[in-house]
């Protein structure tokens, strides 16, 4: 299970993504966060996505379900929203591609407090940035 965020603060401004990888019993097997540059908010959840699939597949992962709190980026990669901004199109297609390295995949949106792990690693790594 990979729970990822993305944030910006402004829309663009500075960013960062996150992720958290558990098993399927609950158990934290690795998390992490950094800060992206100036990005929309949009732009931080398809790179926080990538960074969990991408480590996802380093742990060896067969199967994946990914977990976050943005309807929108939820919706477009399973298929539902076209994605219409050119910006996103090819985040989208590399996520899509990514997933292809698994048996089987699923993602679903969740509220913000059912993500906050994630959420907060954002913030800190947004917080650490200002400092």
């Amino acid at each position: 299970m990979v729970h990822v965020d993305g944030g910006a603060r402004g829309n663009p401004g500075p960013a960062a993504i996150a992720a958290v990888i558990a098993s399927p019993d609950g158990e934290v097997l690795e998390e992490g966060s950094e800060t992206i540059g100036p990005a929309t908010n949009n732009v931080a959840e398809y790179r926080a996505l990538l960074r969990g699939i991408e480590r996802a597949q380093v742990l060896g992962a067969g199967e994946v379900e990914l977990v976050g709190d943005s309807e929108l980026i939820v919706r477009q990669v399973r298929g539902e929203y076209r994605v219409k901004d050119a910006a996103l199109r090819d985040l989208h297609a590399r996520v899509r591609q990514a997933l292809d390295g698994f048996e089987r995949w699923s993602i679903r949106h969740v509220r913000r407090e059912e993500n906050a792990r994630a959420d907060r690693l954002v913030n800190e790594a947004l917080d650490a940035r200002a400092s």
